[in-house]
């Protein structure tokens, strides 16, 4: 078990499911919040575990902010929900990561019996016939597709055809609201001088303000945290 599982190894034998939630979190919001606590209660989910990734294997049309500082504000909006943990399982990974492999990693953590679930925006779920060794992920879990109210279901069916009638019985659906708030937004709002307050935790944003994340990326070089 390599050392980038370190820090789930205490919640070995005190959970029977788990829900990964993966993400860039550039920055994390009130959107990924509502989304994970409705995945929880809908599901009753033990623990839902943030992901935050190192290097997205697919392309970004944005610089994306460093590791330590994505993962920084994935804890500090995670830390009063006894429920959430946040892993460095990803980031500490030399190489691009895929879902695959970190549900690979997390199922060697807690064994065959614990239930995993994978929770994702039914927008990048529509996309998971580009994932890496697709059938094996959704073998090994279950998919919580988070949808805004009045979102077309019948379009994940149509975009996951074969994957679909092989798997209905594995992908879930919850309704969540907040699915409004969108990270790219919150970055625009920086850069333009614009208002943030209520679409993120307060530390959160006080954070960006410290580090002046998305205010000018020139910053990233002279930064101790990079």
């Amino acid at each position: 078990m390599g050392p980038e599982v370190r820090d789930l190894l205490h919640l070995q034998g005190k959970v029977k499911s788990v829900a990964i939630m993966g993400g860039t979190f550039d920055p994390i919001h009130y959107g990924h919040l509502v989304t994970a606590e409705a995945a929880r209660v809908e599901y009753q989910v033990d623990k839902v575990l943030f992901v935050p990734n190192r290097q997205p294997p697919h392309k970004k049309d944005y610089p994306v902010t460093p590791a330590k500082h994505r993962y920084q504000m994935t804890v500090l909006a995670t830390i009063t929900n006894p429920y959430f943990y946040v892993s460095r399982i990803e980031i500490d990974r030399p190489a691009p990561s895929y879902t695959i492999d970190t549900l690979r990693s997390v199922r060697k953590v807690f064994g065959p019996e614990v239930k995993l679930y994978f929770i994702s925006g039914a927008d990048a779920i529509l996309d998971i016939l580009t994932w890496k060794d697709v059938d094996e992920v959704m073998e090994m879990c279950y998919f919580i597709a988070a949808t805004r109210p009045g979102y077309p279901l019948e379009e994940l069916g149509r975009r996951l055809g074969h994957l679909l009638e092989k798997y209905s019985h594995k992908v879930y659906c919850v309704e969540v609201p907040a699915l409004a708030i969108s990270s790219t937004d919150i970055r625009q709002r920086v850069a333009q001088n614009r208002p943030i307050k209520y679409l993120l935790p307060e530390s959160v944003e006080n954070y960006i303000y410290k580090y002046r994340l998305y205010h000018d990326e020139g910053n990233w070089n002279h930064h101790p945290l990079k």
